[in-house]
């Protein structure tokens, strides 16, 4: 109520200054000419009188000013216009053409802001409002990117967010997976084929590292749902550090014919003096840059904007003959020419860490910052002074525990999601008093999945007898990774049980090896960490699932294969028919003891050093039923493959078909994953055939903290067993009469 008062005071004194100091001012003007006499008779009269004038005149001019203070402060319209700077776009803001280094900074904006009163609601996002994201994405390390950007926006955010994704066919498959398994609540995603587009932008020539799929933007008012309005479209090199609903509530300032939201470029390319004879493509003063723009989607499609940029760009290129910034250029030369359609965003939503930028002139504390874009092809090794802060705040958001972004919007509903309400059911009847909860709930668990982390192009061959290894690994085995590569010609699908920070030192470790960087066609596919248990077989559901071959050879990471066996199993599959029977490949299993081996590299060799103590048959002295139908004595003499029968506890190393079953996922950590997949492999008349001249051979390393588990923690054992026997039960429910021998041989060895 004070304030209420206060302010009437105010109003009612500015609406007497109005009134009255004009009219004193006519009379004391009045008053002067009918007192002034000839100059030269009263002189001295005439300086004293010219010296009260100035004064007055002072006093005048400062009247004058508060006056105008006051008509700004007080009046209806100028406390629109002030409060319009948070929610539409202030006169200042739309005055494009003078390019002033406050527009550039925001700092005009921040000032606005900053007198207006607190009694006048400032615009905010619904709690519940959906704020729609565009992305263009193609290739694996574009992938990447997108998901440290997203992470950082899921960080920050507080409201429903539908992504709008713009990609190729390997960057479809990579995101669809990971979003799939990620379930973040409250987060749509919807995939558009640029595929599709390229047509509407190839005729376009681009100098640009970001090639077509840098100019898709353009053609967004013609992607979308022609129902969406707006739309805040991301470079995949941006990082959020504030809630992206911050920008969304922007959209309010835009006013007029205003329909893209940009940061002006703090660059100096589009002024043409960075080198001799540089000539960029035509831009209002420094231009803009587009990381970062808001669309009004529906205001654009009914300016006609395709036939606008168009138009433009088929004009501009007769002279420049190419774009050098993709639909950076394009959507300048459009601005240029319609300078109304740009509302300016203080530059703290688009901070370029490109080298030579005016970056810093964007903030004067780290709570000023809300979008980092790291332009530069450099990207984190980009020169400026404050880039290793900058680095920390992107590093943060790398290896951040995505898992930890699953988090519900309490008071929103959602879409019914059938994956999630499915996997809470099945959660809900499993019982928490089971002394095997544990065990059991690790098999319904989702673990986010990001296949293809690195490049990976690779065609089968025409002959259909291809091979792919498969096997799965944590960070403690990567150092096996180049050895088997060096023994593997051929493709390969690993599974990587990894968390978010050993995902960034997997791929620093690759990126600085030679033996890896020289193979493309390997395939890396991170299972991200989440619960107690090693979950195996699940790894080796994934590596298989990315397999691109007629055959697979299931291995494990702990093996060599013999050098030549990728063409080896090749000729196998001629031989053996494997295209017309059912059959699995064995490859006899060895290991040694010593760390340095010198591999065998012939079967000659390795049954000279299996005589003399250097190598053993796998697991002889711990687990001799898991491999002795391989019938060791008959291979040494062998020259032709033979059949095996199955039998209780057996688990060879085989190469199947790819369509084989998966594994079983209730088996986690140590004990029967493999002996039971290769009950499944028998059930379903599989036939055994070991391969004569071919073998492989298991490396020593520590135990792994499983196996530690496992002959430590007695209720470890004891929820193995039951495992064991309901997944017998499942077989025999499955398959009848036929797995009664299961039940039979369990029982009697």
């Amino acid at each position: 109520m004070l304030g209420i008062c206060r302010g009437r005071r105010k109003f009612l004194a500015a609406s007497l200054a109005l009134v009255f100091i004009p009219a004193i001012t006519w009379l004391y003007l009045s008053s002067a000419n009918f007192t002034v006499k000839p100059l030269e008779l009263q002189s001295s009269a005439l300086i004293g009188a010219l010296g009260e004038h100035q004064s007055l005149e002072l006093r005048l001019r400062d009247a004058q000013d508060r006056k105008r203070d006051l008509q700004r402060e007080f009046s209806p319209t100028s406390r629109t216009s002030t409060h319009s700077n948070r929610h539409s776009s202030g006169r200042h803001g739309n005055q494009i053409h003078t390019h002033s280094t406050e527009e550039g900074t925001g700092d005009s904006e921040a000032k606005k802001a900053g007198n207006s009163s607190d009694c006048v609601r400032q615009p905010v996002v619904n709690k519940c409002e959906t704020i729609h994201i565009a992305i263009v994405c193609a290739g694996y390390n574009a992938s990447r990117d997108v998901v440290t950007l997203v992470k950082s926006v899921l960080f920050h955010r507080r409201n429903p967010l539908h992504f709008h994704v713009i990609t190729d066919s390997i960057a479809r498959k990579i995101l669809s997976d990971l979003f799939h398994t990620w379930m973040v609540p409250a987060v749509h995603v919807n995939f558009y084929d640029a595929d599709e587009l390229k047509s509407e932008v190839s005729w376009i020539p681009n100098k640009h590292y970001s090639g077509i799929h840098g100019l898709m933007k353009l053609v967004l008012t013609k992607t979308l749902p022609s129902d969406l309005q707006k739309v805040i479209v991301l470079d995949t090199d941006i990082t959020f550090a504030t809630d992206i609903a911050e920008l969304w509530v922007v959209f309010h300032k835009f006013k007029g014919q205003q329909v893209l939201g940009l940061v002006e470029n703090q660059s100096d390319w589009y002024l043409g003096n960075l080198w001799k004879n540089h000539r960029p493509w035509p831009a209002l003063g420094r231009g803009f840059n587009t990381g970062v723009i808001l669309l009004l989607l529906d205001r654009l499609r009914k300016l006609k904007w395709e036939q606008m940029w168009r138009l433009t760009a088929e004009r501009e290129l007769m002279s420049m003959l190419s774009t050098s910034l993709a639909d950076q250029d394009i959507f300048n030369a459009v601005i240029k020419q319609n300078p109304f359609l740009v509302y300016q965003l203080p530059c703290f939503w688009n901070v370029q860490l490109s080298d030579h930028t005016r970056s810093e002139k964007c903030y004067k504390d780290v709570s000023d910052l809300k979008v980092i874009h790291w332009n530069s092809p450099k990207k984190l090794h980009v020169k400026n002074k404050h880039v290793e802060f900058f680095r920390n705040l992107y590093l943060t958001f790398l290896e951040y525990d995505g898992n930890l972004l699953r988090r519900e919007l309490f008071g929103c509903p959602s879409e019914t999601d059938h994956n999630s309400e499915t996997l809470q059911k099945t959660l809900s009847e499993l019982d928490e008093d089971d002394p095997c909860y544990e065990f059991r709930r690790e098999r319904f668990t989702v673990h986010r999945t990001h296949v293809y982390f690195l490049h990976y192009d690779y065609e089968p061959s025409a002959d259909n007898t291809d091979v792919t290894l498969v096997a799965q690994l944590s960070m403690d085995r990567l150092q096996m990774l180049e050895a088997i590569c060096k023994h593997w010609e051929g493709p390969i699908s690993l599974a990587l049980y990894l968390s978010d920070a050993e995902a960034q030192q997997f791929l620093r470790y690759a990126q600085g090896s030679e033996v890896l960087m020289s193979r493309s066609n390997v395939g890396y596919h991170i299972v991200y960490k989440e619960g107690q248990f090693y979950p195996v077989n699940l790894l080796r559901n994934v590596a298989m699932g990315q397999v691109n071959t007629p055959y697979m050879f299931l291995s494990d990471i702990d093996f060599l294969p013999m050098y030549g066996l990728y063409e080896y199993l090749r000729k196998s599959v001629v031989q053996l028919d494997m295209a017309n029977t059912k059959k699995a490949l064995v490859v006899p299993a060895f290991e040694t003891l010593r760390y340095r081996l010198s591999f065998p590299k012939s079967k000659a060799e390795l049954l000279s050093q299996l005589d003399m103590g250097t190598l053993f048959t796998f697991r002889y002295h711990v687990w001799t039923k898991g491999h002795a139908p391989t019938d060791f004595a008959k291979w040494r003499t062998a020259t032709t493959a033979y059949r095996v029968q199955w039998e209780a506890d057996f688990e060879p190393y085989v190469m199947v078909r790819r369509e084989s079953p998966e594994y079983d996922r209730r088996f986690v950590g140590f004990g029967w994953n493999k002996v039971a997949h290769i009950m499944e492999l028998d059930a379903q008349e599989y036939e055994f055939v070991v391969l004569p001249n071919a073998y492989m051979i298991h490396m020593p390393h520590a135990p792994s903290f499983d196996i530690t588990k496992f002959r430590s923690n007695k209720q470890y054992r004891m929820c193995l067993k039951t495992l064991k026997e309901e997944f017998q039960q499942n077989m025999s429910r499955r398959y009848g009469f036929a797995a009664l021998k299961y039940m039979t041989a369990d029982n009697n060895s």
